[in-house]
């Protein structure tokens, strides 16, 4: 019997919702901005960068959307924010 895979961090949406929020300030863009630029309702894009929304979810598609428009590889919106600036230096 194969076991089922269990060796992930469970907070990775919450992961990259703070790394959505911080790759949107850091190029200066307004969360208005950002939902128009990724045709999506300022709610959604607000419920992906919340910490507090366990349900929100992010698409591959919005991802890779976010990762075009912030300039950053998909796999930095996986990363906490200690292993980001450890991975930049």
């Amino acid at each position: 019997m194969i076991e089922p895979f269990t060796n992930y961090d469970k907070n990775f949406r919450n992961i990259i919702g703070k790394n959505v929020k911080r790759y949107r300030k850091e190029k200066n863009i307004r969360l208005m901005e950002l939902a128009e630029m990724l045709e999506v309702s300022p709610e959604y894009l607000k419920r992906i960068e919340s910490p507090s929304d366990n349900k929100k979810n992010c698409s591959l598609t919005l991802l890779y959307k976010l990762s075009l428009i912030l300039d950053k590889k998909l796999d930095d919106f996986l990363l906490e924010e200690e292993k980001t600036l450890t991975k930049n230096k």
